[in-house]
């Protein structure tokens, strides 16, 4: 599981390294047709896979909410994201993927609950934390 962690590190690595051309500009760019922009799409990134390896795991988040709630399914920007924003955001897409990796060294993940939205949504079972790894690559 841990190359399939690694795997998801690097495909976050790639994303971030063609992100750090955009000017804040442009990561803040809702392209018409669509409800989100590049940086709002990052932080979902982010808070996803908090809330599909932790939350549906019974442990706590490891990140703060303002960097969750903001960035949940059907949520779009209501306003400009700073520099400062989304220098935190990249750290955080980097940073949460090292704490996930350790963290599923060194924690159980016995409680973990099937989410019926991804099955609805995606029709994928993920009924494991494994199966959390799998569906967030």
């Amino acid at each position: 599981m841990n190359k399939q962690l690694h795997k998801l590190a690097k495909l976050r690595g790639h994303v971030l390294n063609e992100l750090n051309c955009l000017s804040t500009a442009q990561l803040n760019v809702t392209p018409k047709g669509f409800n989100n922009n590049i940086i709002w799409n990052l932080g979902h990134l982010v808070a996803a896979s908090q809330l599909i390896f932790y939350k549906r795991a019974a442990l706590l988040l490891t990140i703060d909410e303002q960097y969750i709630v903001p960035f949940l399914p059907g949520t779009k920007p209501n306003r400009l994201a700073e520099p400062g924003e989304i220098k935190i955001i990249k750290e955080l897409a980097v940073k949460t993927l090292a704490d996930m990796q350790t963290d599923y060294e060194t924690k159980t993940f016995t409680n973990y609950t099937k989410s019926e939205n991804i099955e609805r949504v995606y029709g994928i079972e993920v009924l494991t934390i494994e199966d959390a790894i799998h569906f967030l690559l």
